[in-house]
């Protein structure tokens, strides 16, 4: 599928290539640079495909006036590609949903060889500029991929560093980079810095989810200047979060749910995007193999606050907690297990494939999880630690 400057991909087109990403044989950077798309867009498209998978099985979602095209379209070799793909432009057109919507949403609805509406007029209805829909940012590069390699080993070295600590420390690794460029790089990465007061957190939060309130306090206990966190049992605290992971030429986004008193690693999953679908899918994979917790913590994320994944939280009765705004230190324990994770296999490894990164990081898990002994649990294991307790209850 080839592209020149200045086109455009068709609903069709678009769809296929958040197949491709589905399939997760590549990373989001390496089909980014495939098809000349950036990896943000990509993102955009994989989020409105799935929400709005549906139509291609419940053909009463869609608008009346597409429903017999729909339907037809199902019929073709390649139906599941072009009723998603149509249906979901198209809906949103006769549901009206433009305001909603932000620009790269926005953009990805005009079509360009439209036989009716120009270009022009698509931008006018839809309500942006002709020079915003033609900038086209070019797709990251491998000196943009070591550069987040970088900063992700600074900021899991030094969890306490902001992005001016980790501009100072890319200046001195030799990096020519700007502060805005670190802050938007640690956005990618999905690392929260703390800021002054007065400052804001990256676009990472969604302003229109709410943020709840932070209930873990009270496991927090200070003697003199240390802090220490301790959970009295196991499925009363479980936390999540994201994080990136390197592999050669590109990177993949690790989620992962974690219990706060056995430490064992409960679920998890490796995808090439970080959205609100990926959080949702590793805790509702807990919770279908595990009692549920009374509290769930997360940071603010917008991953975390979406309606998808705080829906299931409520269908399940569980408490919902957030970190306090750029304190990654209140979800501790799976910060934790992500810095144990990367210096004990993922820097030592530097896998060059997906697949060995997925068997790697499975292997390392079970090891973590059943063969290591962990000081804060009297040197037992994790995973025995947590089974023990449920054997007990049950």
């Amino acid at each position: 599928m080839s592209r020149k400057k200045g086109q455009t991909y068709t609903a069709e087109q678009k769809t296929k290539i958040v197949l491709e990403m589905l399939r997760e044989e590549m990373t989001t950077s390496q089909i980014a640079t495939k098809y000349k798309i950036t990896s943000q867009s990509l993102g955009k498209w994989k989020t409105q495909f799935l929400e709005n998978a549906s139509l291609a099985f419940d053909v009463s979602g869609a608008t009346k006036a597409y429903r017999d095209e729909i339907e037809e379209l199902k019929t073709e070799n390649d139906g599941l590609a072009k009723a998603l793909g149509k249906a979901t432009i198209k809906a949103e057109w006769a549901a009206g949903k433009l305001k909603s919507l932000d620009l790269i949403n926005k953009k990805s609805l005009i079509e360009s060889k439209h036989n009716k509406i120009s270009v022009s007029e698509q931008c006018e209805v839809i309500g942006i500029s002709r020079s915003h829909y033609y900038y086209r940012p070019a797709p990251m590069s491998q000196d943009d991929i070591k550069l987040l390699h970088r900063i992700d080993e600074v900021a899991t070295e030094n969890s306490e560093y902001g992005y001016r600590f980790i501009h100072e420390q890319l200046k001195e690794d030799g990096f020519s980079i700007g502060k805005h460029r670190v802050l938007k790089y640690m956005g990618i990465l999905g690392i929260q810095a703390i800021y002054p007061t007065k400052k804001k957190l990256t676009s990472l939060k969604n302003q229109a989810h709410p943020i709840y309130e932070y209930l873990l306090k009270q496991y927090w206990t200070k003697i003199g200047r240390k802090k220490s966190v301790y959970v009295p049992t196991p499925n009363e605290v479980w936390s999540g979060d994201i994080t990136y992971i390197r592999i050669n030429g590109g990177f993949m986004y690790l989620a992962a749910v974690i219990d706060w008193h056995s430490k064992a690693i409960l679920s998890y999953k490796i995808s090439n995007s970080m959205d609100a679908t990926l959080a949702t899918d590793v805790l509702e994979d807990a919770l279908s193999k595990y009692p549920k917790p009374k509290i769930f913590n997360s940071d603010q994320g917008s991953q975390y606050t979406s309606h998808e994944h705080t829906r299931l939280l409520k269908k399940h009765d569980i408490q919902i907690s957030m970190n306090g705004k750029g304190r990654s230190i209140d979800n501790i324990v799976i910060e934790r297990f992500f810095r144990t994770l990367k210096h004990g296999n993922i820097y030592i490894n530097d896998y060059e494939t997906i697949k060995d990164l997925k068997e790697g990081v499975k292997a390392y898990i079970y090891k973590y999880n059943f063969k290591r002994f962990h000081s804060s649990l009297d040197y037992r294991k994790p995973m025995n630690v947590y089974l023990e307790y449920l054997k007990n209850v049950g």
